[in-house]
């Protein structure tokens, strides 16, 4: 088939996307531990190569990968698990896919290509089995109840401390002993309710979540003095962290975001509230001074 200038360069660009692509799932492939993740990452590089000959016949060109892409998408992967990176990277091919669709009538076999590009592709990922997103309620568990307990504490502790090397001392001593006995906590609800998951895994990837959570936390407690920038600092550090990790679990298990930010985020920030109007009280009201 011979095809336009015009059109021409639309396919060089899907090309460009296809060997890229492909070298990203290699990567992957090379990467994960698991021989059942790695043979299906494999089988998606061996398609997305066959994607970059199909369009390759109607270029009669090679093209060169986008070595940003590869390096970006390969990092994602290291950080935050192979399974997000390719997540994320396939929800930025949606514009390419209706970019396809807009090629019906001008490329023979384009409802081949879209159906090989898509459904094939989403079969193929739906098999992966990443072990982190297996443990993601226990991640979930951790990080949602350190937001929700140390926030509030440190609220009710600026009041009522009005120091913050004693918030952060006191902050502390509470998160790391909630985070102990959280972990303990999922350690026997998981050894007694879930058999398809490790304990001590799963009590590890809350008291982990937890530990991480307090840290950022109280963090500014430890770098300024003024108590009350530190509380503001530290509520907007916590809506950052429910952003994050709720934007990952939307992309890695491909749920809401919206829904699940606006209830943590209310949750944390309500108890935080609440806390805080509890330490003016006792400070106010029953005499209480450090």
């Amino acid at each position: 088939m011979t095809v336009d200038a015009a059109l021409r360069e639309q396919i060089l660009v899907f090309q460009r996307n296809e060997i890229s692509e492909h070298h990203i799932y290699e990567n992957l492939a090379r990467q994960v531990r698991s021989p059942h993740d790695s043979e299906v990452l494999q089988r998606i590089a061996d398609d997305e190569l066959r994607h970059y000959q199909s369009w390759k016949g109607f270029t009669q060109t090679d093209v060169e990968p986008s070595r940003v892409m590869v390096w970006f998408f390969t990092l994602i992967s290291r950080i935050f698990g192979f399974t997000f990176a390719i997540k994320l990277m396939e929800r930025g091919e949606e514009g390419a896919q209706d970019s396809y669709a807009q090629l019906r009538g001008v490329i023979p076999d384009i409802e081949a290509i879209i159906h090989d590009e898509h459904d094939h592709e989403e079969a193929l990922i739906e098999l992966l089995d990443e072990e982190r997103l297996r443990y993601a309620g226990s991640m979930v568990l951790g990080l949602n109840d350190a937001l929700v307990e140390l926030t509030g504490a440190l609220a009710g502790l600026t009041l009522a401390l009005q120091d913050t090397q004693l918030i952060a001392l006191t902050g502390s001593i509470t998160g790391i002993a909630a985070a102990l006995s959280m972990a303990a906590s999922e350690y026997l609800s998981t050894k007694s309710e879930d058999a398809t998951k490790n304990p001590l895994q799963a009590a590890l990837y809350t008291g982990t979540a937890y530990i991480l959570t307090v840290v950022i936390l109280i963090l500014p407690y430890l770098l300024l003095e003024n108590y009350y920038i530190c509380l503001v600092l530290t509520l907007l550090a916590a809506i950052l962290v429910i952003a994050l990790f709720n934007y990952y679990i939307s992309v890695a298990k491909d749920e809401p975001f919206r829904q699940r930010f606006v209830e943590m985020a209310g949750l944390s920030l309500g108890v935080a509230v609440f806390s805080f109007l509890v330490g003016f009280v006792i400070r106010r009201f029953l005499g209480v001074e450090v």
